[in-house]
């Protein structure tokens, strides 16, 4: 390098955007993807030892994956030549194929080789890669971001550790933005330029998981953002929006009758008018409009103004104007004047709304993972794993089944609802009571995966399946039988899995729903933001504590109710007869107390799964006696009771037991792959795991034993799984 290309370089590193400044240049300042950087990974552990192997670094745009090639440039002892697909050809390979040859003959040094976009080569690039990469003359390291198990060479990809990056979450942008405002070699930590919470936020949730969108924007605030008299530059919310959002283009036209006239005509049709309707129509036809302007805007109406309340008005209308095509005029005014009759006297909806508010969504808030069982199990079941999980709707009771359809951060987030009108108002129950079963299914699948699934074995005896779910709905409502004006509290309310069915069955009356968390909150705060305020639910929150749930916000309020309901309400809290004696005096006299409750006690064991013919005697009496041991655990609120004592606890508040009804229930559960291996678990995390049961009775190889014998006989397939419930209905 000469005097000047060192000062082009130095000028070209001055003047270079933010966000290549800040890109990290060692592991510890990469923020993010700690899903493969995190202490102990393998691919961390690979680049600290400089034991690389070929890489394809595989995400969205701004994710770190030309960072990562550039802290290996850094780290590596090992010659580093970087490409650009978009830039190089054949020639540009073989150049640096040449170059690695005669570091391995001359330094018996490695190579590697960056090929940014690797996605961009065409076949015969890619192939002339193959060979090199197979002796060992080149480490290739590609960055692509499309599935490389569809756009890269299979040869390459199978010689490859494919790793995939994840768009960044709003934390982490946050974090990279405020390193940049803080650091004082590359950022803006010289300059005394402060950020407001609101703006941290919304660049980061309108980059979209992209960090150099954020960089980028928040240059562009600083760069164009005045300082004070104190030569301070504080970016408000307002700059930000300037500085990431694109302005729309604004444009008119000439012709105000024209668009008035069709204004009213629109108008009419949604007020319900057929004779203004009429009039306007006539209108535009006799100065002149081009009918299948009309038709258009009919066409449009249809869906915008009547939607699913009438789902045979599109069909009238394109009709309508099938009809106009073929006879034209004068007689097609006849099919002009039924469309238009139609339309106007068809009941009203506007829920098709519903796509424009997911569509707000989309654009305001990050992308969010498909759910692995929607992906497409067909392209790369192998590679990701995709599609996994997925449940047939065809295959169950009514073609339905509960299954995660949104993205987990949206779950519980509304955009259709149906109107009280023509068809709409028959599909509306169904679709709320569908909506709510299939919520309920979805987070409690969620929660099972807390703690890496070391209580997930326990938390399958829950087996909530779709059919299950709705069956213990009914159960409750059949023991409430609530009157049409009931105030009643939903304790547990969670999903709003109840206190939407009680809505419905008490029109006139109060729902009060206990929720646990903030996110409970927001999902029940989501599915009902749509109802008048006066008819939503009355949410709640109330920190539950490890041995009961302190219930006393109700009787400082000095309310009462005639009616408590919940599902699994108890089961959670060491003390159940504390908190059955605070949910007494909230009962007025004669109301009830309904609870259906999970007995994992005669819930599904693991050892049933265990052929008898596979395992010594001796073995298999002391899986049951360890078994045994867990549902003996009187430090579990989950195993410390059953129906009996469950009973006499309830009895000994005062309450009178007018009905009770224990039923088993079998399932159909899928033994996700992996999920064996977290029962398994003897990790000091996993103090609660099937394996630390076991633990007691048996030894580390016969655990092993039993695991391996478990993993062949269920892992991956669908099975029956036993739960037991309890129905129980208590007066006061």
């Amino acid at each position: 390098m000469d005097l000047f290309d060192y000062s082009l370089e130095a000028q070209l590193k001055e003047g270079a955007p933010l966000a290549d400044r800040m890109r990290p240049r060692t592991l510890d300042e990469f923020i993010g993807q700690s899903h493969i950087l995190s202490t102990g990974r393998l691919l961390r552990r690979a680049i600290q030892a400089d034991q690389l192997s070929s890489l394809i670094f595989y995400g969205p745009p701004g994710t770190g994956k030309t960072t990562l090639a550039r802290i290996i440039a850094n780290t590596t002892k090992a010659e580093f030549i970087s490409l650009n697909a978009v830039l190089s050809g054949v020639k540009n390979i073989r150049e640096s194929i040449a170059e690695a040859e005669r570091f391995r003959k001359e330094y018996r040094r490695k190579t590697i080789l960056f090929i940014d976009e690797v996605h961009r080569f065409n076949k015969a690039q890619q192939d002339a890669l193959l060979p090199h990469v197979e002796n060992g003359i080149i480490i290739l390291i590609g960055a692509t971001t499309e599935n490389p198990y569809f756009e890269v060479n299979k040869a390459l990809v199978s010689r490859s550790r494919i790793f995939q990056l994840k768009s960044l979450n709003e934390k982490d942008l946050a974090e990279i933005l405020r390193s940049a405002l803080n650091d004082q070699e590359r950022g803006y930590g010289n300059l005394n330029v402060s950020m407001g919470e609101d703006a941290v936020d919304h660049l980061t949730r309108v980059a979209n998981g992209d960090a150099r969108a954020a960089l980028n924007a928040l240059e562009l605030a600083v760069i164009t953002s005045e300082p004070d008299k104190d030569n301070r530059i504080h970016i408000e919310l307002a700059t930000a929006e300037e500085s990431i959002q694109q302005k729309a283009v604004l444009y008119d036209k000439d012709g105000d009758v024209h668009f008035d006239t069709i204004s009213a005509f629109i108008k009419s049709l949604r007020g319900s008018d057929p004779d203004a309707a009429l009039y306007w129509m006539a209108k535009m036809i006799y100065g002149g409009e081009d009918p299948r302007f009309i038709f258009r805007r009919l066409i449009i109406f249809a869906a915008e103004d009547i939607g699913m309340a009438d789902p045979n008005a599109l069909q009238v209308v394109m009709s309508a104007a099938n009809a106009y095509d073929y006879v034209g005029m004068p007689e097609g005014r006849f099919h002009m004047a039924e469309a238009c009759i139609y339309l106007s006297t068809a009941p009203k909806s506007n829920s098709g709304f519903a796509f424009f508010d997911a569509l707000d969504t989309v654009k305001k808030e990050q992308d969010s993972d498909i759910p692995n069982p929607l992906k497409d199990a067909s392209r790369d079941k192998e590679g990701f794993g995709h599609g996994k999980g997925y449940l047939y709707p065809h295959a169950y009771k009514d073609h339905w089944v509960a299954q995660q359809y949104l993205p987990t951060p949206l779950q519980g987030r509304v955009f259709y609802q149906p109107s009280d009108q023509g068809y709409e108002q028959k599909i509306a129950g169904e679709v709320a009571r569908n909506r709510e079963v299939q919520l309920a299914a979805t987070m409690e699948t969620l929660d099972s995966h807390v703690d890496n699934g070391t209580e997930y074995w326990q938390g399958r005896t829950m087996g909530n399946t779709t059919e299950l779910l709705i069956r213990i709905r009914e159960h409750l409502f059949n023991y409430l039988s609530p009157q049409r004006d009931n105030i009643i509290l939903n304790l547990n309310a969670g999903s709003g899995f109840l206190a939407g069915e009680a809505l419905r069955q008490i029109p006139e009356g109060t729902i009060y729903a206990q929720v646990n968390s903030e996110s409970e909150k927001n999902v029940l705060e989501n599915q009902y933001a749509t109802l008048d305020p006066l008819s939503r639910p009355i949410i709640q929150q109330l920190v539950p504590q490890k041995e009961f749930l302190d219930l006393s916000f109700f009787s400082e309020a000095q309310i009462q109710f005639d009616a408590i309901i919940g599902r699994n309400c108890c089961s959670g809290y060491l003390d159940k007869i504390a908190m059955l004696e605070q949910i007494y005096p909230l009962i007025i006299k004669n109301g009830c107390l309904v609870m259906a409750e999970n007995l994992p006690v005669f819930g599904q064991r693991l050892s049933e799964y265990l052929p008898e013919n596979r395992l010594p005697a001796s073995l298999q009496d002391k899986i049951l006696n360890a078994e045994d041991q867990i549902y003996l655990d009187q430090a579990n609120p989950k195993t410390n009771w059953n129906d009996q004592t469950f009973l006499e606890n309830i009895k000994s508040v005062g309450f009178r037991i007018e009905k009770q009804l224990k039923m088993e229930f079998k399932n159909e559960t899928l033994i996700a792959p992996g999920r064996i291996e977290s029962w398994f678990s003897l990790e000091e995390s996993a103090k609660q795991s099937y394996a630390s049961y076991l633990k007691k009775e048996l030894t580390i190889e016969e655990i092993e034993v039993v695991r391996e014998l478990l993993k062949k006989e269920v892992e991956g397939q669908v099975i029956q799984w036993k739960t037991t419930w309890m129905f129980v209905k208590a007066v006061v």
